[in-house]
């Protein structure tokens, strides 16, 4: 397929080069055709093709999960769409509807949100899924520091919520304090690890981190 270039007039520089990386990037075209909401979708997919985190029956919850392409892959492959697994879904943002998916418009920072997330599972969860981001100001250390924090504020609410032997996966960025959140990490889960899927841009700091074995508070 030819690269598609686009004119400069009307756009500054940074949106012409994020519009022109958007309609060459393969990943976007392959979204729109097999219908799933974000590219991110293929990411979550290739991580568990490798890990297999995603098996039929298991409880998951996705965190900052607008537009909801992580959503969709966890129902399809724990087999929520068809009643035998479980997905909520958490965003402050308003979620359109997704087969298997029992969405909650609330703050998971909220002190109640532990426990609100149990009773829609019905317990514990089995997996805790967070690839937020936080708006970025421009500026690298300091949209770092943001991404960390989101970060390690997930890990506590997986802490939460996982039942023992559960699994957490989270958006990290290289650059230093991502191994403070490692370290903890391994103090709770039997493996903890970094992961970088082929669908991560590879110009991108981007990384997963993952940890599995969750020993139980």
């Amino acid at each position: 397929m030819p690269r598609v270039r686009l004119k400069t007039k009307g756009r500054s520089v940074s949106s012409k080069r994020w519009l022109e990386r958007q309609l060459n990037d393969p990943y976007v075209a392959r979204a729109k055709a097999e219908g799933v909401r974000s590219r991110a979708a293929f990411k979550l997919a290739e991580i568990d093709d490798r890990h297999h985190l995603l098996k039929t029956g298991r409880s998951v919850v996705d965190l900052g999960a607008a537009p909801g392409g992580w959503s969709q892959v966890a129902a399809r492959r724990v087999g929520a769409d068809e009643g035998r697994g479980r997905v909520v879904a958490i965003d402050l943002l308003p979620v359109d509807p997704i087969a298997g998916v029992t969405f909650a418009q609330l703050d998971f920072l909220d002190p109640s949100a532990p426990q609100r997330l149990r009773e829609m599972l019905s317990g514990p969860a089995d997996v805790v899924l967070s690839d937020m981001a936080a708006n970025a100001t421009g500026h690298r250390r300091t949209d770092h520091l943001k991404i960390m924090a989101l970060a390690e504020a997930a890990a506590e609410f997986a802490r939460a919520v996982l039942k023992p032997g559960g699994a957490f996966l989270a958006k990290v960025l290289q650059g230093g304090t991502e191994g403070t959140l490692l370290a903890d990490l391994k103090r709770d889960f039997a493996s903890v690890k970094h992961v970088k899927p082929a669908a991560s841009r590879m110009d991108s700091a981007e990384l997963y981190v993952l940890a599995t074995g969750f020993r139980g508070l």
